[in-house]
Order: C-alpha cells, then structure tokens, then sequence
C-alpha cells in the first residue's frame, strides 16, 4: 500500500506534472507515476520531450513519437505484474505540435502561409518560452479529449521556475507585441497582406530596421503578424484554458531534483514561486541520493585481507562523506519547503533504461521503500 503523499495523487488527479531542472531524471520519475497508475487501475499516458530513446527503451518499445503508443502489458510478465488499466506513452516533437495546432486553429487560407513564415518557425522552435507553452498546450488538448485518467508530462527542462509558469504570458507577449503593432498599423489599417517599406512611409524607425535586419525580414515579420491577427483571440482563450490547467484542483505537480547544492537552491526557488503561482505541489523528489553503507558492509570489509580491507573502507568512507553530504542538503530543504512532502530516491547501481528499473524506482516514489 502506498505510503507517501504520490499515492493519493495516483488514485484522485487527472494531470501529474514534473517539474525541475535538466539532468535530475524528472522523465524517470514521469514514466514510473504514469507505470504505477496503469497498474493499479488507471488509464495512463506519460507524455515526454526527451529526445533520447531511454523512456522508450524503459517501456519496452522500439521508439516514441509524436503520436500515444500504447505500452504492452505483456512486457511487464516477466516482473509478475499485470497492469489493470492501459498505459500509453509519447514523446512531444515540438516543431510537429505546433504545426499540428496551426493547422487546427488557422484559417485555411492562411495555413500554409503561417507555416512557411520564418518568423513562425522560430516561434515554432527557438522562442523562449514556445516550448513549455506547447507542452502544456498539448496536455490541456489531451485533457479535453479525456481519453486518459491520468497523463503525467515531462516537462522541459529549465534552469529558471518563471521560464515554465510564464510559458503562456510570455508566448501571448510575443503575439502581442506592441512595438511590431505600431510597425504594422499602416498595412493592417489597409487590410493587406504584406509590407513593403512604402506602407510604413518611408519612416526614420523603417530604415533603420531595413537596414539592420533588411526589407525582406520586415517583409516577413509583416507576412506572420497580419496572418496571426486573425487568431490572437483564439490563442488567448487557448492560454487562459492552460493557465486553468495549472491552477485546476485536479492538476498536481511533482518537483524532481538532485541532492547537489546548486539543484537543491534550484528547487527551493522553483518550490517559493510554484507557491506563489497557487500551484498544488505534492511532493518534493530528491532523485539519485547516496544511501549511507549498511552496517554489514563495514563487517564484511573487516574479514578481508589488510591490503583489500584498506581499500574496501576508503570506498565505504567516501560513500558516507557522499551520503552524510546529501543528508545536510536534504535538510536544508525540508527547512526552506516546510509542509511538503520530501521523497528520496536512492542513486542505483545502473542507470534506468528498463522495466524493472522503472518498478523498483516506484516502490521508493510510493513508499514501498524507503532509505535507511
């Protein structure tokens, strides 16, 4: 039976999502919730951005795409669990997720259009915040289709909290933009489709930007944003639904990071902001933790020969300066986040890259384990 704070959330939310910085292993944690709901009964679906084959390879599967692949039952036999629910997996391609929604949203006539602009595809793939936005775009789309229970995301990673709770203001500000407005008024006041530097009259502000970035990127910045005019209204009613997403009752979030000092200070602010967002944060992961050696390790060493026995003990005693060092971390922590729950998660032998790494991950996740 479960033990922690993860197990109730398993059981009553709709959405889990992980949060936190690059590296700390939020898709492990993401794939293990999303595993452990499909077991117990709940049709899940855990959606990633990591490119790297490891969560497919963890669930049994050849590859991800953008695209639910369901997850055989039969690949977790071998471990004698049978799940009582479905689990699907898929790994977000953000380029493909936007064109998906332009081709949604936009009207016919423009869709093409917007798809070619070069100042779509930066938005598409380079601007600030795109990633995060259409993440949660696509969670929010997967929520109303309720085909899921439960979806755990696997969020981008961020070195900084407001890079992923600003993910729809800062995309709605770019769509915004009042200075590309006042640029743009002549044309959109015509109703044209298009820029030419005639349009805008020949101004001071138009040269110079001609001559910095050249008439043919005035052209197109014009090209996008009277193409996108027409859909502002709609991204904003789409973006107020993901912020809702965020603040809904049944949305939880799961801060995964690392016992280092400097993901650790990550963490807090990260936990200080969610907190002021008025963000239901379950529980507090801290992934890859040194376990302090068992007692018998230190008898076994004592059996050995002295030259092998030196070396055993050298070992064990830079594993408790690891492990008495994660300690001081994690009560920092619980100091800076009172009332969270705090989970730890063992630094293991391997790293994670099938199902039984996955399961023997949930059994700490949920409390069937715990570090001594």
């Amino acid at each position: 039976m479960s033990t922690t704070a993860l197990g109730p959330a398993l059981a009553s939310k709709r959405v889990l999502i992980c949060v936190g910085s690059g590296g700390v292993g939020k898709t492990t944690v993401a794939a293990t919730l999303a595993l452990r709901a499909a077991v117990e009964g709940r049709s899940s679906l855990v959606c990633t951005i990591d490119p790297a084959k490891r969560l497919a390879n963890s669930l049994g599967l050849k590859a991800l795409g953008n695209a639910e692949a369901e997850v055989p039952a039969s690949v977790l036999e071998p471990m004698g669990v049978s799940p009582k629910a479905s689990l699907h997996a898929m790994m977000l391609d953000m380029k493909a997720t936007w064109d998906d929604l332009i081709t949604r949203v936009a009207p016919p006539e423009q869709r093409e259009r917007i798809l070619a602009n070069r100042f779509y595809q930066s938005l598409s793939t380079a601007l600030a915040g795109s990633q995060e936005y259409i993440a949660m775009e696509k969670v929010w789309e997967l929520r109303r289709r309720d085909d899921y229970e439960l979806i755990v995301l696997d969020t981008p990673p961020t070195a900084h909290a407001m890079d992923f709770l600003d993910a729809p203001n800062r995309v709605l500000d770019f769509l915004d933009n009042e200075a590309a407005k006042w640029l743009l008024t002549p044309a959109l006041k015509a109703g044209k489709v298009g820029l030419s530097l005639f349009n805008l009259g020949g101004s001071y502000v138009t040269r110079a930007l001609a001559k910095f970035t050249g008439a043919e990127m005035l052209q197109e910045l014009s090209n996008f944003m009277l193409a996108m005019s027409s859909m502002n209204e709609g991204f904003r009613e789409r973006a107020r639904g993901v912020r809702a997403l965020l603040e809904d009752a049944r949305t939880g979030f799961v801060l995964v990071t690392s016992p280092s000092p400097e993901r650790l200070d990550e963490a807090i602010q990260f936990h200080a902001l969610m907190k002021q967002n008025r963000m239901d944060v379950l529980a507090l992961v801290v992934n890859r933790v040194h376990p302090l050696p068992a007692p018998s390790l230190w008898d076994e060493a004592a059996t050995l020969a002295p030259g092998r026995r030196t070396k055993v003990e050298e070992t064990l005693r830079e594993l408790r300066v690891l492990a008495e060092q994660d300690l001081r971390g994690i009560a920092q922590l619980k100091d800076a986040c009172p009332g969270t729950p705090i989970i730890q998660v063992p630094r293991f032998g391997l790293d994670v890259h099938d199902l039984t790494a996955l399961w023997n991950t949930g059994r700490y996740l949920l409390g069937d384990d715990v570090l001594a």
